[in-house]
């Protein structure tokens, strides 16, 4: 095997263990910082991650949606759903689902932060507790840092900006549920 093909491989197995070691059910807290003004929101929110192996049909249908030449190419993925609530004015947030897959140093998702279409991200992990993921579409750049905390915890935190000027941060902490 050459080199190349061995560091996809290598690539893959950590973002499937990453995978695997996120599901379950997580309580995130968040919040927002709008630059430069400053404006804060918070958000809570149920999230439930399914991890998704190969060949399974949410992977056939993400690489169907990314005009992939091997609709089995995707190495494994995890499936996302999430419900939220505004804690400062209590007003429902959002509720939906996104489906990650990964190939190589890709990760597809079906959708991004701020697009129904469907978004390609570069990622990688500079240790097995840390997913480092940078993705653009629309002009914004949202790079974004998961970590693992032992079992039970995850913190998260994603910068998005627009023609080089950061437009807001987003810091997560969250629980596993159970």
């Amino acid at each position: 095997m050459n080199t190349q093909l061995a560091n996809q491989a290598l690539t893959e197995q950590e973002i499937s263990l990453f995978f695997q070691a996120s599901t379950g059910q997580w309580r995130s807290e968040r919040r927002y910082y709008t630059l430069p003004a400053g404006e804060t929101q918070e958000v809570v929110s149920n999230l439930s991650i399914r991890f998704l192996a190969a060949g399974c049909s949410e992977l056939i249908e993400l690489a169907q949606l990314h005009h992939l030449e091997n609709e089995l190419g995707l190495c494994c993925g995890a499936l996302v759903t999430w419900d939220s609530e505004y804690t400062l004015t209590g007003k429902q947030g959002s509720i939906g689902h996104t489906i990650f897959g990964a190939k190589g140093d890709i990760l597809y998702r079906d959708r991004g932060f701020a697009t129904s279409k469907p978004v390609t991200a570069i990622y990688h992990l500079p240790n097995p507790q840390t997913l480092c993921l940078r993705t653009e579409y629309q002009k914004s750049v949202f790079e974004e840092e998961v970590k693992l905390i032992g079992d039970k915890y995850r913190t998260r935190q994603t910068i998005i900006s627009r023609a080089g000027e950061q437009q807001m941060i987003g810091q997560y902490l969250e629980t596993r549920m159970g």
